[in-house]
């Protein structure tokens, strides 16, 4: 389970330098808003990781669109995969590689992450999508959509498949992310093959966003704002569904305690002379 770090105030002296007592500084913004010490170094994680998610996943979703032969849509789900794994190990231990306001909400929902955090992850995914998307227009300004994500038929059939791939990528996210009897040194690797074999079912029909992050950055860069409350209303229910559903069969020998921090972590299992398993928790905190 994750770590609950405990508020911190400013710093203050007993004494000044001549012995009278010293005035308390003024709290930090941060710290009244009840935010953790190094949270700035979070949201600058969050910006950087979701930049880099938009950038290969639209990037190459761009090239498919223009010229099939120069990524196939198979090559495009499989970066998309591999992007988000390299993220998670590359940044999970610092912000929780989140990626996702649909997945920052979904962890909020069931209590593994702080509720007045949620906005300023969700402002930091945008900007690094909204950033790598802009970047990308000024890269292959010969594409007209910059790995935009709209429906190829009904918005009713792009949202129950929004909602069903999301599902499948949140349960496993759930699962390696918050249970200590799961597998956590392979959470990466988990969480990117679900988003690579989800992508490559939903992509012929809905585009496989799963994120209204990744959605958001290119209908702006493209101005194409088709569909897009699917990949905003669609990811939020999944992700909210799939967490929920995971917390609710997950096992446990005693009550669930609410977290006060994100949860997403990556473990290190090993057993005792006794069989049983228990968690060395590393600094990884989960999108």
């Amino acid at each position: 389970m994750a770590e609950i770090h405990p508020n911190v105030g400013a710093h203050q002296s007993p004494f000044n330098a001549i012995g009278s007592p010293e005035p308390r500084p003024l709290k930090s913004i941060l710290s009244l808003f009840n935010y953790p010490p190094g949270f700035s170094r979070k949201v600058v994680a969050e910006v950087v990781a979701t930049f880099l998610l938009v950038f290969v996943t639209c990037g190459v979703g761009a090239l498919t669109t223009s010229d099939n032969h120069k990524v196939s849509q198979l090559g495009a789900s499989v970066a998309s995969g591999l992007i988000v794994t390299v993220m998670i190990y590359a940044v999970g231990h610092i912000s929780g590689a989140h990626m996702n306001p649909a997945v920052t909400l979904a962890f909020a929902t069931v209590g593994h992450f702080p509720w007045i955090q949620v906005p300023i992850y969700a402002a930091a995914q945008l900007t690094g999508s909204i950033s790598a998307s802009f970047a990308l227009r000024v890269l292959l300004e010969q594409v007209k959509h910059l790995g935009t994500t709209t429906p190829s038929g009904t918005d009713m059939q792009a949202l129950i498949m929004e909602i069903i791939v999301t599902f499948c990528m949140m349960f496993v996210t759930s699962a390696v992310a918050t249970d200590s009897k799961a597998v956590g040194e392979l959470a990466g690797i988990a969480v990117g093959s679900a988003v690579c074999i989800t992508s490559i079912l939903a992509g012929p029909v809905s585009g496989g966003s799963m994120n209204p992050a990744r959605t958001i950055g290119p209908a702006l860069a493209s101005n194409n704002y088709k569909g897009i409350w699917v990949y905003i209303l669609g990811p939020v229910i999944g992700t909210i569904s799939g967490a929920m559903c995971y917390s609710f069969i997950r096992f446990t020998d005693k009550p669930v305690q609410i977290q006060s921090i994100s949860s997403f972590k990556l473990r290190r299992m090993k057993s005792n002379d006794d069989e049983s398993v228990r968690e060395t928790r590393d600094s990884l905190s989960f999108v």
